[in-house]
C-alpha cells in the first residue's frame, strides 16, 4: 500500500506536503517532531493542512532536516520564522554545507524555479517564503535518539544519495523514515537515487535492510505499508544493482562521461517521464552518478 496524499498515516504520523515533496508530522504525549524541510512552495499546502488536521503548531520541539538539497530543505527557513522555538537539526555535513554561500544560492534558486513553474510567484511574496538561509542549532549523528513524546527516533548515517544524509528509525511503529536513501518508487518502477557516491549508497541500503520495518516514509511519493514497506529495500536494491551495471556498460562502451551521461539521461527521462525534476536537474544527476562510476573504473578511487 502506497500513501501519497496528505493525512494521516499512522496514529502518530501524518503526510503533509504534495506527493512529490512529503514532510511527515510526528506527535506523542503533546510533542511534535517535523521530519523532511520539502520545497518553499509546499507552504501554503502546509499551512491548510496544519489547520485541516488539527495539528498543534505550539508543540513543535525539532525541525530535522534529513538532507541539504534544495528540495528537502526549501520550507524551514519560512518555518523556523513561524515556530521560532523549533530547534532545527541536521548531520553535521549538512550543516556544513548549509553554511556555504554558494550552497545557499544554488537551494534559493532552485526554489525560486519551483515557484515559477507551480505559478506561485505571488503567493510567494505575500507569505515570504522566499528561502534566505538556514542555521543548524543541533547536530544529529549515528545512534543519537530524539525523544518525541514517548517515542524516540533514532538516527542513522545513511550517506550516498549525498553526503550528508540520515534517516529516522521510530521503533515503535517500525517506521523508517528514509528520504531519499533508498531511492524512488514511480509507477511500481524502483529507481536508485546514488547521486554522492554509489559505494556508500549501496552499503546504507545493506544498512537499512536490517531494519524491521512496518512503515517506510519517504520525501517524495509518499509512504508504502506493511508488504511494500518490506520488500521496498531489497528491491531498491537490486535496483542499484542493475543501475550501476548498466553505467558501467555505458562507460565502458563510451569511455566518455558526456557521452555518456547523454545516454544515461535519455534513459532516466523515459523512466519517469513524470518527474517533477527538470531534464536539467536529472542530467546534472546522472553526471555526478557517471563520474563517480568512471572514476570507480579507472581506479582513481580508493
Amino acid at each position: 500500500m502506497n500513501i501519497s496524499q496528505p493525512g494521516p498515516v499512522t496514529d502518530r504520523i501524518t503526510l503533509l506536503g504534495r506527493k512529490e515533496s512529503c514532510v511527515y508530522w510526528v506527535e506523542d504525549k503533546g510533542e511534535s517532531v517535523l521530519l523532511g524541510g520539502g520545497m518553499s512552495y509546499i507552504i501554503p499546502d502546509l499551512l491548510r493542512q496544519i489547520e485541516a488536521y488539527g495539528l498543534d503548531e505550539r508543540r513543535i520541539r525539532h525541525i530535522c532536516i534529513l538532507h541539504s538539497h534544495f528540495d528537502h530543505c526549501g520550507a524551514v527557513p519560512f518555518l523556523k520564522k513561524r515556530w521560532p522555538w523549533a530547534v532545527v537539526a541536521a548531520s553535521d555535513r549538512a550543516k556544513e554545507l548549509l553554511a556555504k554561500p554558494q550552497i545557499l544560492d544554488s537551494i534559493a534558486q532552485a526554489n525560486r524555479h519551483m515557484f515559477e513553474r507551480m505559478g506561485l510567484g505571488p503567493a510567494a511574496l505575500e507569505l515570504d517564503m522566499q528561502f534566505d538561509g538556514i542555521r543548524v542549532e543541533k547536530i544529529l549523528a549515528d545512534g543519537d535518539v530524539l525523544p518525541c513524546g514517548g517515542l524516540d527516533l533514532e538516527v542513522i548515517e545513511t550517506p550516498g544519495h549525498s553526503s550528508c544524509s540520515i534517516s529516522i528509525y521510530m521503533a515503535a511503529q517500525k517506521a523508517l523514515f528514509a528520504s531519499d536513501a533508498v531511492g524512488l518508487r514511480q509507477s511500481g518502477s524502483y529507481q536508485p537515487t546514488p547521486n554522492s557516491n554509489y559505494d556508500q549508497y549501496q552499503q546504507s541500503l545493506a544498512k537499512l535492510a536490517g531494519y524491521d520495518l512496518q512503515v517506510l516514509l519517504l520525501e517524495h511519493y509518499g509512504a508504502f505499508m506493511g508488504e511494500d514497506a518490506r520488500e521496498f529495500i531489497p528491491k531498491a536494491m537490486e535496483a542499484a544493482d542493475r543501475t550501476r551495471r548498466l553505467l558501467e556498460e555505458t562507460y565502458r562502451r563510451t569511455r566518455d562521461v558526456e557521452k555518456c551521461t547523454q545516454e544515461i539521461t535519455g534513459i532516466f527521462m523515459k523512466r519517469s517521464a513524470d518527474s517533477f525534476l527538470s531534464e536539467e536537474v536529472r542530467s546534472m544527476v546522472a553526471g555526478q552518478m557517471v563520474r563517480y562510476i568512471a572514476k570507480a573504473m579507472e581506479g582513481k578511487h580508493r
